[in-house]
């Protein structure tokens, strides 16, 4: 397939996915904006009003950052790992598969899906947080850099547990039993410079504390990795994920039979 015909394959799929994302809008969009809206308010306004401030920010503008990352990567794994899994149930993508449609524009395809949802849940969650507290951004850039390639790693990641789930529970295993726990003690609530130091060195272990981390630089200009560090452990794990997924597509393990 020539450039031409390639872009037509892959914005076909984009528009497909972006499709299927607003015409159940109530399912993909409303729910990360309630459970936000709580987070807000419990947390924010209950117990933030009993925190004192944070490196010069009150709690709830600490927690803003890490509660849109915490939006934009679940979002984004649960695209890709519902949308493609559907597709290997309902076989709609053997279709795929037999096209002579390069893998890699249907791997970018539905990780555009995937990202498309989770930056545009991510603005919408920054808007419930206006209602709350006044946001504040240090580097535009480093925000939309990093919020993307949050966005593009977790959707690769959602891409490569369809690919091996075998049912419906297996969709679910990842997001309850691994992205949220990695999460929650990735620093979305606390500064990890706050824990023992024992436990600040096991928390370096984990690649969450790097891009909220990096994430909460870009909106407040504190941190507590290296910003450097975050975008560098993010673009290994988007080229190591990228690369990865595109093997399975072309082995073909876990999508033929």
């Amino acid at each position: 397939m020539n450039l031409k015909r390639n872009f037509v394959a892959y914005r076909t799929i984009v528009h497909k996915e972006v499709t299927r994302m607003l015409r159940v809008w109530t399912q993909t969009l409303l729910p990360p904006i309630v459970t936000m809206t709580l987070y807000f308010v419990v947390f924010g306004k209950f117990i933030g009003s009993q925190v004192s401030d944070i490196d010069g920010f009150s709690y709830m503008q600490f927690i803003v950052p890490g509660l849109v990352m915490m939006s934009v990567v679940m979002n984004a794994f649960m695209h890709t790992v519902s949308s493609f899994y559907f597709a290997k149930f309902q076989k709609t993508l053997e279709e795929i598969l037999v096209s002579p449609t390069p893998y890699w524009v249907v791997i970018a395809g539905y990780v555009t899906g995937g990202v498309v949802r989770s930056l545009l849940t991510g603005s919408l969650v920054l808007g419930v947080a206006l209602f709350f507290t006044r946001i504040h951004f240090e580097h535009w850039l480093a925000v939309f850099l990093l919020a993307l390639l949050a966005a593009m790693l977790f959707s690769l990641f959602g891409l490569i547990n369809a690919v091996f789930a075998k049912s419906f529970d297996g969709v679910f295993i990842i997001p309850n039993f691994v992205l949220t726990p990695l999460t929650y003690l990735g620093g979305v609530f606390y500064s990890v410079k706050l824990l023992p130091e024992f436990w600040q060195s096991v928390s370096l272990w984990n690649p969450m504390v790097y891009i909220i981390g990096g994430f909460r630089y870009g909106m407040l200009g504190i941190t507590d990795t290296d910003i450097r560090l975050a975008f560098g452990v993010l673009f290994l794990f988007v080229f190591s994920a990228f690369s990865f997924t595109w093997w399975l597509f072309r082995t073909g393990k876990g999508l033929r039979a």
